[in-house]
């Protein structure tokens, strides 16, 4: 079953979609073979009137033993958008646990010899914050999921860094247009300040002192010019008073 659209944010794609491996289905199937073969016992040894209710006995006896280990292996999905890594657990009573993929720190497999020949395996995932440690069970092919983990990651941060970047040429240009205004004389330098601080209030950490970091330097410059024009103004004063007279 698809993961519901409805569940996915604006822009979120679903990148991996599966179920637990079939190793999970394993007690399942011994149960079915055993039981399997003591029936076959049973309907050699019976009289023709208990032969079905041996049937119905064999079969009671494995959907007691086995449901428990199919409908785990059904109701459990792990899911890898393009934002977080989703688990949801339970036929009746349903659980879920989603990891956002900019809060992971690490991703670490673990495989032992049968695992791997299976080719299955456990994937635990480090993040920041409360969460911790967070153990997937029974991957199918762990070390590709571990890959696929840390290349959506790092898309992920792309798009911060790259939403991060934007923004802060959106705020340098708007920055630029407010100097445009007190030069003009359409703004006051307190104005100018309060529109400044409220521009660069509004960007992320790492934006925002790019941004003020530009905004300085074209402050300094502005500051630097008006200083070479009254030096330059002061200048041709002196000259004017120190010329010949008449």
């Amino acid at each position: 079953m698809a993961y519901p659209r409805r569940l996915l944010t604006d822009g979120e794609e679903v990148l991996q979609q599966f179920r637990p491996h079939w190793k999970v289905l394993l007690p399942a199937l011994a149960w079915a073979m055993l039981l399997a073969a003591l029936t076959g016992v049973a309907l050699a040894a019976l009289s023709a009137s208990w032969r079905w209710w041996s049937l119905a006995v064999a079969a009671a006896i494995w959907l007691a033993l086995s449901t428990r280990s199919v409908v785990n292996w059904w109701s459990t999905t792990y899911i890898l958008t393009t934002e977080r890594i989703v688990v949801r657990r339970g036929l009746l009573a349903r659980t879920g646990t989603e990891l956002p993929l900019e809060s992971i720190t690490n991703v670490l497999f673990n495989q032992r010899v049968v695992e791997r020949m299976l080719g299955y395996g456990d994937v635990l995932v480090e993040s920041a914050g409360s969460q911790g440690q967070s153990r997937l069970e029974d991957i199918p092919d762990p070390e590709a999921f571990q890959s696929e983990i840390y290349r959506a990651r790092e898309l992920r941060s792309l798009h911060f860094r790259g939403t991060g970047a934007g923004a802060a040429r959106d705020v340098v240009a708007q920055l630029e247009a407010l100097a445009s205004l007190r030069e003009r004389g359409h703004l006051t330098e307190e104005e100018f300040t309060v529109q400044k601080r409220r521009l660069l209030a509004a960007l992320p950490g790492r934006a925002r002192g790019d941004a003020d970091a530009r905004a300085h330097d074209d402050e300094h410059a502005d500051h630097a010019h008006d200083d070479e024009h009254a030096d330059d103004v002061a200048a041709h004063l002196d000259d004017g008073e120190g010329g010949p007279t008449a």
